[in-house]
């Protein structure tokens, strides 16, 4: 039986470049594994077919010798290499796997495999909620907070060794961090379990840190608040984190605002609300009032005459600060108007009054009794 062309079983063009036959064969062993195949009688055929043809294509030599001369530059003593008769064990398999093994596993525990050196592994990132008022994230601030976390051992600069010693090249992995395994057609990689990845270990672990390279610490720092932050906001302190071990690089520190509720105003994004209650008497007849702004002056509005509870008005200009320029939002004034509670006898009394004299001047309450009588003559009927 004749051998299929060997950019046929990866499924790509013969102009393909490297990156895009690796691409594919690495596509390839996935779909016909057999281990994923175990109802196809064929999936180990079709997968020694795959691993063959990429460990062809993926040598430049091999490829240009099989653009030439095609299966017969690797037969009868063309040379180049002996991928023909097929699969050959897992020698030559996890010799084509392993760039592809390197793509998919390579980053796991500390970095793509390599030589020995230490094992430097990034600190964690961390979190600081940070509450402030609402004054606060109007005008912006700066804010020294105190933050609990790892740095840097002094005594022994990070290395987690005693002083004049070094750590030393772990025996079971050469320094890689890992250790290699056979699993039927896989090589796998795995965390090595002397060292824990870290490629080294400490024979004489400093007293200060007990051999970590770091101690727990508060640290104070000053955090710029920017005028505009609202509930959420956060803030990235690049580098400011939990230091790395064994001198590796520190991780970030976020902090996340929380703005406090204010007992005047209300905010929604850039524009804030404040509720205004006005008398009864104000609300008929029009009137100034004095209202609060957020940086605590003050602003005149004018009640129109006749305003029922609800009514907003606009300052404009008046509400929060963008976060990312464009200006200020507006300030909504709201009114309520407010019922008088225990009235004396003569209030009482003019209140009747002036509800005698008032029948025509409430044209929302006139509409309603209208739209009620209608709705109970209908009834009968």
């Amino acid at each position: 039986m004749s051998k299929r062309d060997y950019y046929e079983v990866l499924g790509v063009s013969k102009g393909s470049s490297a990156d895009e036959i690796k691409k594919a064969y690495r596509q390839k062993a996935k779909e016909l594994h057999p281990d994923r195949n175990k109802d196809n009688p064929n999936s180990e055929a079709q997968f020694k077919e795959a691993n063959e043809a990429y460990e062809v294509l993926k040598d430049a030599e091999k490829k240009a010798a099989y653009d030439r001369f095609g299966h017969a530059a690797f037969e009868g003593g063309m040379g180049g290499g002996r991928p023909g008769g097929g699969f050959h064990g897992q020698g030559d398999f996890a010799s084509a796997f392993s760039d592809v093994f390197d793509d998919l596993f390579g980053d796991i525990m500390g970095g793509r495999r390599g030589g020995g050196g230490r094992r430097a592994v990034r600190g964690s990132d961390l979190r600081y909620n940070l509450r402030i008022s609402l004054e606060d994230a109007f005008t912006g601030m700066q804010k020294t907070v105190q933050v609990p976390t790892a740095v840097s051992c002094a005594t022994c600069n990070g290395s987690g060794a005693e002083g004049g010693t070094e750590p030393t090249t772990c025996p079971t992995c050469s320094g890689m961090g890992k250790v290699r395994a056979s699993q039927g057609f896989f090589t796998v990689e795995k965390t090595c379990p002397t060292c824990s990845g870290l490629g080294q270990i400490i024979q004489n672990p400093c007293k200060s840190c007990k051999g970590a390279g770091r101690v727990e610490k508060d640290r104070s720092l000053s955090v710029n608040i920017p005028a505009g932050v609202e509930t959420g906001t956060r803030i990235r302190l690049a580098g400011e984190g939990e230091a790395g071990l064994r001198g590796g690089p520190s991780g970030d520190l976020y902090i996340f605002i929380e703005v406090a509720e204010h007992p005047l105003f209300q905010r929604d994004g850039n524009v804030l609300f404040c509720r205004v209650p006005v008398s009864m008497t104000s609300a008929a007849i029009g009137g100034d009032i004095e209202v609060p702004t957020i940086e605590g002056g003050r602003s005149r509005v004018k009640i129109p005459a006749g305003s029922q509870s609800g009514r907003q008005m606009r300052l404009r200009g008046k509400g929060m600060p963008s976060l990312r320029g464009g200006g200020a939002g507006d300030m909504l004034i709201e009114l309520a108007v407010e019922t008088p509670v225990n009235l004396t006898a003569r209030q009482k009394e003019l209140l009747h009054e002036f509800e005698k004299l008032s029948e025509e001047n409430n044209p929302e309450s006139s509409g309603f009794l209208k739209k009620m009588k209608s709705f109970w003559e209908s009834m009968k009927s």
